[in-house]
């Protein structure tokens, strides 16, 4: 079938079925641009209803998970919308980016391009956005809309200049202002918090932040390590895989894991390495989520701490390692990022990482009077044993494998 092509401003209409939308920058990355991708769930105000109504990295499926985020890299994102089982009411789904910070402008880069596949994987429609003179900080790259009866999808290619704030006031976000009121005394049961689209990065010039304690525990705390597999080469039938980690035909094996100590003294770690999954609804409330040999798996791969159960640890370090292949953290462009719920996703790059250690602790997670500080670490070691004997963990260890 033929895919048809739009420009800005040009509409064509779309099956009602499951759809997939993809999102591609040209180039994938610009020095100093970071970019985020959402999507807003909108009525036929043009509003969203409420958090749910937005989709993005930090929350990938909200509310009946008909629009959901599903794979993110660099200069690229994906979504699933399933329009036969929308909730009632959604007349219209934006696609939108927007450069963190408000670094750079768009027109920074060459092109941005909005991709339509039907239910079989075919592109029904490819809108090419020019970016050459942009000086918007967010866009709105496209919509699905509803019009008598009939979904469609129109290219748009306009924004703001001033990034985030106006674009999301625009969709009916509040906000949520970055430093928050002082509290008074005492205080009614508050308001629900809005959540926030702006993530904070740990770096050398902030590596903590503090996260109060609640009553109600922090819930579900996700923590994603992910890397830029485009500067990985394809391996070749008959040859070996060369570039970023060498050796053989086998992909990147990039791993997150764990060392983890409770109040009572009961120290372990969780790992894909010896299968040390750990479990999420039970002790010691850590678990991990799979493990992505491959690389393949867009997502990255995923620890998950049941925040309901935060009392009982006292500290959590999370590390990165490369199981497989010669250490080149430059070329991996590794990123954490956690997300705990109602907060802002807290980000962590691995940077300043040699090409001779093969383990970087990242982030140390501590229970401090209920509250979960969290502390950029990003030191880099030979291996399991040098780091636990640098954070003073106490484990014996051995050579494993998966």
């Amino acid at each position: 079938m033929s895919v048809i092509q739009l420009v800005a401003g040009a509409n064509c209409p779309v099956p009602r079925e499951k759809l997939h939308v993809e999102v591609l920058l040209s180039p994938a990355q610009v020095s100093g641009a970071e970019v985020d991708i959402s999507a807003f769930v909108l009525t036929a105000t043009g509003k969203v209803r409420g958090d749910d109504d937005m989709v993005f990295y930090g929350q990938p499926r909200p509310g009946n998970g008909s629009v959901a985020f599903v794979g993110n890299s660099a200069g690229r994102a994906e979504f699933n919308v399933d329009l036969p089982n929308l909730l009632a009411g959604t007349e219209k789904i934006a696609f939108t980016a927007t450069i963190h910070e408000n670094r750079t402008n768009f027109g920074a880069f060459t092109s941005l391009q909005v991709t339509v596949k039907n239910v079989a994987g075919q592109a029904v429609l490819q809108a090419t956005l020019p970016a050459k003179g942009m000086v918007e900080s967010a866009l709105i790259l496209g919509e699905l809309y509803l019009r008598q009866g009939q979904w469609k999808f129109r290219a748009v290619g306009q924004g703001f200049a001033g990034g985030l704030k106006p674009l999301a006031e625009h969709f009916g976000v509040e906000i949520s202002d970055p430093t928050p009121a002082v509290a008074p005394p005492v205080t009614p049961a508050p308001a629900k918090k809005p959540i926030s689209l702006s993530k904070v990065t740990l770096d050398k010039a902030k590596p903590r932040v503090s996260l109060e304690k609640k009553t109600e525990g922090f819930g579900e705390i996700r923590i994603n390590l992910n890397w830029n597999r485009e500067n990985q080469p394809a391996a070749k039938s008959g040859g070996l895989l060369g570039g970023l980690f060498g050796g053989g035909n086998k992909g990147v094996d990039l791993d997150v894991g764990c060392l983890y100590e409770q109040r009572d003294g009961t120290i372990s770690a969780i790992q894909a390495l010896g299968n040390r999954f750990g479990a999420f609804r039970s002790d010691p409330y850590i678990e991990l989520k799979g493990d992505d040999r491959t690389g393949a798996i867009s997502e990255g791969e995923w620890l998950h701490i049941n925040g309901q159960h935060w009392q009982t640890l006292k500290r959590v370090l999370v590390y990165a390692f490369i199981y497989e292949g010669a250490p080149n953290w430059a070329k991996t462009d590794g990123v954490v990022t956690i997300y705990v719920p109602n907060e802002p996703p807290l980000e962590i790059r691995l940077t300043e990482g040699g090409n001779s250690l093969g383990m970087c602790a990242v982030v140390l997670l501590e229970n401090v009077n209920g509250a979960l500080q969290v502390n950029r670490e990003v030191r880099y070691f030979k291996g399991h044993q040098e780091m636990d004997q640098a954070y003073r963990w106490g484990l014996n260890w051995r050579a494993g494998s998966k």
